[in-house]
């Protein structure tokens, strides 16, 4: 083992996941930098380290140190102390302000912040507020430092120590020690795998009920991410086996004593997160309760069609007006359909009717964008879900059972993005008093998050649903919308161009040409053509990883497009002033969620913070925290949901066949409002357009619609919950359908969905 001391000059790559680092560092009697790999901490520029290790000639990157171990001194240099303080590691120092300390205090200036802190009011612009703000940096950095050193003691990447040190403060080595697994549990980034490897290395049994714990919510964590509202209980069994490598018998001492403590709830065969089944009890139950209010209902409001039609300017056909009939008769409905069939005046003419009835509304959406979209279409405000329950990182969800939304109405359009747990926040909202309108577009991805509640309402056959099937007479002439419902009914696309389409295919086989194909349309072609900026083209594309996933694209686009270097790094990735960026967790305290879409507005390089603006919201960031930020000039499929471009481009190729599926694609399409342009291979768009072995998730939400019908004399099973306190709802009879009329050739009665129904 060779040792070396070093100052870092420059970080040239680091991989947050395993710490793996590449660092350009100086070193006494080198005239250039050197080269310094191994997998060291997320240290700043400027740190002095003393590495363990041995030098290697690499074919490609030539002389290398390799540190096998290391450790961090205090730079001991004017120069390097300089750099330190200056690196952004000490709040409320910068390049220039460390400058300015070290020119007074030279070799003793550490000892000064560390001992004498009320010295630096010796340097010229130095205030109060600017002294302490220091001094807690410090202090905070120091903690972390344990922190970082304790965690490298058992290999593990140390990226997140500033997020264990947020969360259990100068507790954290304790916390740690005590119970490593916790990590996966509190702290968001880390898995099951890393806190397992800390684990072994402490002394932990493979056996140990605490990791078999552990390995059980990692295992129905896996299957959230995946859509899945729980696990059947030999499936859990069988791949928590898989992962701890253990027998079966610690693993079902685990789930018993985890069921008894309330960790998880047992449903016959199903294993749930308790925040899952009280949500899927909830959503059933607030849904059973709202059409048997509407049947028990005496008094039904009517509505007149011409003055509707006046108030709207709207000629409405047999099917629409059924749509409207039905949201005014009934508690709640589903009205469905694909772009241009006419959703979006058909919720138009709903308002209408609702108020003529003299009924209050309220609008909602998922997404900010959502919320906008329907305000310009429906000339009235409405609001994100979590913003109509007045929700706040503080104290939650303000409206709830006990203080329930105060209107005749409620429609809410992009259901399809709902997932059950904040479906179930919303219903809670939703008295029996109310209407609930839910409008959505069945055919496209189910929600980002678990469950799939649009189409397990659908399915159950209990609520009335209208599907519109028509393309109005202008939808025709656009190409996207044509071609979006020609993938739809499994039918390949036109796809000969032209000069007058607004679809596109650029045919083109190999990846790398693929994606500086989209690189040069992004940058200069589409501007061009359709004299818009940059930041109206959204690239969408089926995967994360690959030469033309969203990863490797966003690398290309962000230098093509912003190459300023006012910026944060963070784990290899650069954060720029003026890039574009998405969310992409929940963050309940910053009150941004998965998704999300805005733009870096402020870049502070001295205090390492950064401030991104979401659709007129400005949040936060300190660098540690930018992993829940990824770039979005190019995001993956699933993430577009609910949102609209002006132009979209999407990659289609083989490389990406895993997730080459028909609603993806559709999805896809339909995101772009003015121009679509696909570029790849016929070959891949065929293959995804055949392809509709689409991932069933977990869910009982059709079959809690559908309670089992008992023998007379049974007592009737209550599916609510042990710990809730509403009662059991009866199922209601389905609501009978309005008799249409064919004469107009649009559609046959059976096209709308009265679901049990069918045919009449």
């Amino acid at each position: 083992m060779i040792k070396l001391r070093c100052v870092v000059e420059r970080i040239t790559y680091q991989n947050p996941d395993n710490g793996y680092s590449v660092m350009k560092v100086l070193v006494k009697g080198y005239n250039d930098p050197v080269t310094l790999v191994g997998n060291l901490l997320e240290v700043p520029v400027g740190s002095v380290l003393l590495c363990d290790g041995n030098w290697k000639v690499d074919k490609k990157y030539g002389s290398q140190f390799i540190a096998e171990s290391w450790e961090e001194v205090m730079p001991a240099t004017i120069y390097g102390i300089e750099k330190y303080l200056g690196s952004g590691l000490v709040k409320g120092i910068g390049s220039k302000l460390a400058k300015l300390i070290v020119e007074k205090f030279g070799l003793e200036t550490i000892d000064v912040i560390e001992n004498n802190i009320e010295r630096l009011y010796e340097v010229s612009g130095i205030g109060k507020k600017r002294v302490e703000k220091i001094g807690e940096s410090w202090e905070k950095q120091k903690d972390i430092k344990n922190v970082m050193l304790f965690l490298q003691g058992y290999g593990v990447s140390t990226a997140y120590a500033a997020k264990i040190y947020r969360e259990y403060g100068k507790e954290s080595i304790d916390k740690v020690k005590d119970n490593p697994y916790r990590l996966a549990d509190d702290i968001w980034g880390i898995g099951f795998k890393t806190a397992d490897g800390i684990a072994a290395k402490m002394g932990y049994e493979k056996n140990d009920l605490r990791r078999c714990r552990s390995g059980i919510l990692y295992t129905l964590g896996q299957l959230s991410n995946d859509g899945h509202v729980y696990a059947e209980e030999e499936q859990l069994i069988k791949s928590a086996i898989q992962l701890l490598e253990v027998e079966e018998e610690p693993i079902r001492q685990a789930m018993k004593q985890m069921i008894e403590a309330k960790d998880l709830e047992l449903d016959n065969e199903a294993i749930y997160l308790p925040p899952f089944y009280y949500a899927e009890c909830g959503v059933a139950n607030r849904l059973r309760a709202l059409v048997e209010a509407g049947e028990t209902s005496r008094k039904k409001p009517t509505f007149n069609l011409a003055a509707i039609s006046k108030e709207t300017g709207i000629e409405y056909d047999d099917v629409q007006i059924a749509a409207i009939r039905q949201a005014v008769e009934s508690k709640v409905m589903i009205l469905t359909g694909g772009p241009g069939t006419g959703k979006t005046t058909t919720t138009q003419g709903i308002i209408a009717a609702l108020k003529t009835a003299g009924m209050s509304i309220l609008l909602a959406a998922p997404t900010g964008r959502a919320a906008k979209r329907m305000s310009e279409a429906t000339g009235m405000e409405a609001k994100t879900i979590h913003r109509l329950l007045e929700y706040n990182p503080k104290d939650g969800y303000k409206r709830n059972e006990e203080n329930p939304l105060e209107a005749d109405a409620l429609i809410v359009d992009e259901c399809s993005m709902i997932d059950i747990l904040l479906m179930n926040h919303l219903m809670k909202t939703v008295s029996t008093g109310m209407r609930l309108v839910m409008v959505g577009d069945i055919d496209q991805l189910p929600s980002v998050g678990s469950g799939n509640v649009l189409r397990d309402i659908i399915d159950s056959e209990k609520i009335p649903v209208v599907r519109l099937t028509r393309i109005f007479r202008q939808a025709q002439s656009s190409r996207i919308i044509m071609s979006a419902h020609a993938i739809n009914h499994g039918k390949f696309p036109d796809t000969s161009n032209g000069k007058d389409t607004d679809f596109f295919f650029i045919k083109t086989e190999d990846p790398n040409q693929v994606a500086e194909s989209i690189v040069r349309l992004v940058k200069e072609r589409l501007p061009k053509a359709y004299h818009l900026p940059a930041s109206k083209i959204q690239v969408l594309t089926p995967m994360q990883r690959g030469v033309v996933g969203a990863s490797n694209l966003n690398l290309l686009l962000q230098d093509a497009l912003n190459p300023t270097s006012i910026c944060l790094n963070r784990g290899g990735y650069s954060y720029r002033k003026g890039d574009r960026v998405m969310q992409i967790r929940n963050n309940y305290d910053k009150n941004v969620f998965n998704g999300d879409l805005g733009y870096i507005e402020e870049v502070d390089m001295e205090d390492r913070t950064l401030i991104a603006n979401f659709d007129g919201t400005s949040v936060e960031y300190e660098v540690s925290e930018l992993d829940e930020l990824s770039l979005a000039y190019a995001t993956t499929i699933h993430k577009s949901q609910g949102s609209e471009y002006p132009i979209v481009l999407m990659p289609v190729l083989m490389n990406h066949y895993v997730m080459l599926q028909r609603n993806l694609i559709y999805t896809g399409i339909t995101r772009a409002k003015k121009i679509c342009v696909l570029i790849g291979t016929t070959k891949a768009l065929a293959y995804a357009i055949r392809n509709m072995s689409v991932l069933k998730r977990n869910t009982k939400l059709k079959e809690r619609l559908n309670p089992p019908v008992l023998a007379a004399g049974t007592e009737k099973k209550d599916l609510t919950p042990a710990t809730e306190t509403q009662k059991p709802v009866i199922a209601p009879k389905v609501i009978p359908y309005p008799e249409l009329s064919e004469s107009s050739g649009l559609m046959a009665a059976e096209d709308i969905v009265p679901y049990g129904n069918k045919g009449k």
